[in-house]
């Protein structure tokens, strides 16, 4: 298994050690529940170091780009965050990623790290114009600080007003206890907080300083099972799960991130007809009434019929509650609507509710 930087300090920390997607990550220190709680609450700091990142730079960046993503860029500022799909011609996501514009000519896209190869692949073989696409992911490790005493900590050791940072905007060139690093107003919890990038070298000492410093604001290190319970209460994709080869942004109800309007991109045909016809397949949130665990993969009925499936399911920490999202047949996905989740062979009623579980606490302004 890929190691990130922090290998040694995760395994220092008591840090359970998953093998995810060949990297070996921790999926919890102190437990799930807990470290949910902590972000929710106070703040956590993430290892998000296995993420990729390609840079694509050259006189024709942008017009490349504006044909390979569903976005539309052209509004897009320096140093703005959009997010944005990679479609295949049917439609179909190749990945979900965050894209950094630093001027016209040069953007940082962070992608899943599953996906990186076949990201980068795709890239290359739609590469036009005056372009240079490169995988720059050793050049990174990559932080998250999330929750409401987040910017309370890491401004102790920044001397810039992280106030000037908007949400989804970023500052390439700030220090951090004394170290070069990115920072940007994004995150993938509902809450508050920053994502840091910085020199792998530099990795180590700035994760312990981080977490010496917030230890009295509550700040604990995250592990992957509450990263993905946060982002699950919030309705935050997870490619293979919400999205995927075999799920458009529309099926997902993401279609704010596809702009049709704009001149030909990949997939733009047959998201159009999507868009215009509906699709035959809704994601919807439910929340269980009796009692039971949805997990991923659990066949979805009604009326006895099977109609779909559960993308993610599972125990809201924060909520207290079973929910789960759910690809279905778009005929039933109607609010208040009544499902059968089949756990175990039982078939347990669920109720469609509006998504997000969570309401999201970004800092806007």
């Amino acid at each position: 298994m890929k190691k990130t930087p922090l290998y040694d300090l995760h395994l220092a920390l008591g840090g359970k050690i998953i093998d995810f997607g060949g990297w070996a990550l921790p999926v919890e220190y102190e437990g799930i529940i807990k470290e949910h709680e902590a972000v929710r609450s106070a703040a956590g700091l993430f290892d998000v170091s296995h993420m990729g990142e390609i840079i694509v730079q050259g006189p024709n960046a942008q017009n490349y780009l504006q044909k390979m993503l569903t976005n539309d860029l052209s509004p897009m500022q320096n140093f703005q965050v959009y997010y944005s799909f990679l479609c295949y011609p049917n439609g179909g996501v190749v990945d979900d990623l965050i894209v950094y514009r630093y001027n016209p000519e040069y953007y940082l896209l962070v992608v899943n790290a599953s996906n990186k190869d076949k990201d980068y692949e795709w890239l290359k073989q739609h590469e036009e114009g005056q372009i240079t696409i490169t995988d720059a992911s050793e050049q990174y490790a990559q932080f998250a600080i999330q929750g409401p005493q987040a910017q309370t900590i890491l401004q102790t050791l920044c001397d810039t007003d992280l106030n000037e940072i908007n949400f989804f905007r970023f500052l390439p060139e700030l220090l951090v206890a004394g170290i070069p690093v990115l920072i940007s107003r994004t995150g993938y919890t509902g809450e508050d907080g920053f994502e840091i990038y910085l020199d792998p070298s530099k990795a180590p000492a700035l994760w312990q300083v981080l977490l010496e410093k917030g230890k009295n604001h509550g700040l604990l290190p995250i592990g992957l099972g509450a990263r993905d319970t946060l982002r699950f209460e919030a309705a935050l994709p997870l490619y293979g799960h919400e999205i995927s080869a075999d799920i458009t942004p529309y099926e997902a109800g993401l279609g704010f991130f596809v702009k049709t309007i704009k001149e030909d991109f990949v997939g733009k045909e047959a998201l159009i007809n999507q868009k215009e016809i509906g699709v035959p397949r809704k994601l919807v949130a439910f929340e269980m009434i009796d009692r039971g665990i949805p997990r991923n993969g659990y066949e979805v009925q009604a009326d006895g019929l099977r109609i779909g499936y559960v993308t993610t399911g599972g125990f809201a920490p924060f909520l207290k509650k079973n929910i789960g999202l759910a690809l279905i047949e778009s005929i039933h996905a109607q609010e208040e609507g009544i499902l059968e989740i089949v756990v175990r062979k039982k078939k347990l009623k669920a109720k469609i509710i509006p998504k997000p579980f969570y309401q999201k606490r970004y800092k806007r302004t």
